[in-house]
């Protein structure tokens, strides 16, 4: 294994997705000696049962490693090679309520890579986006995301409704949100697997898109604007859907 071609992502959301997704592309993980909580000992059942080298390590190291004291006490050297996921891929590997996030024709880099930093931080399982008519994930994308695009699973799909119509099957509630729906993002139950759908920057959810969802709810206005920039809007479903299930 070559350092060329691997790379580190840290933190227990990251390093367990990876290993739940994709085992054999984590080469080694290393963890922080001090930590014997619930969490750390989820994640080293979870490297047995793949067969992953474990090496404990001191939290300074972990540090110099990826530049950061946020990394929880575990650090990953995985495949550096990204590998094209599948929706079901994610879904195979569900534990508990799923949480998603849909970005219908984002064009806008910026409003991309700060998608992809929410979704990390309100722990979405991944985010889903249209291989066509959206910006795909390049350089600039990356760049804001701050390491949420490595610790977030991006998956494209070439048809949105298709997939949308995957996850009903798969027990996920599709919310869409719209400006113009009756009910708000609070008077909805979101215990259960949710994928929430936002669309572009303007133009909101396209027509298909719209009809596909299995209802459609709006975040409140009290203000003289009329709408929130998308990664604004995510955040604050993302984070009502860990609001409802933590309360």
């Amino acid at each position: 294994m070559s350092e060329t071609s691997s790379r580190l992502i840290y933190g227990f959301h990251a390093v367990l997705a990876k290993l739940r997704q994709d085992p054999e592309a984590v080469f080694e993980i290393y963890t922080d000696a001090q930590r014997t909580d619930a969490r750390a000992r989820d994640l080293l059942r979870h490297a047995e049962q793949y067969g992953t080298r474990v090496i404990p390590s001191e939290g300074e190291r972990l540090d110099k490693m990826v530049g950061t004291r946020r990394h929880q006490g575990v650090v990953a050297r995985i495949d550096g090679r990204r590998k094209e996921l599948k929706l079901q891929d994610v879904l195979d590997t569900l534990e508990g309520p799923a949480l998603f996030l849909v970005l219908d024709g984002i064009q806008d880099p910026h409003n991309l890579g700060a998608c992809l930093r929410v979704a990390d931080a309100a722990g979405a399982h991944a985010v889903i986006a249209p291989k066509d008519k959206a910006v795909g994930l390049n350089a600039t994308a990356v760049k804001v995301a701050s390491g949420a695009a490595d610790t977030v699973p991006y998956i494209t799909v070439t048809n949105l409704a298709r997939a949308l119509r995957e996850l009903q099957e798969a027990g996920v509630w599709v919310l869409g949100a719209a400006g113009e729906a009756d009910k708000t993002i609070y008077e909805v139950d979101q215990k259960v697997s949710v994928a929430w759908v936002l669309g572009a920057e303007g133009d909101g959810l396209r027509r298909l898109t719209r009809d596909t969802c299995d209802t459609l709810v709006k975040i409140p206005m009290y203000g003289t604007v009329e709408s929130l920039n998308v990664s604004v809007a995510s955040g604050l479903c993302l984070f009502e859907t860990r609001r409802q299930r933590q309360g």
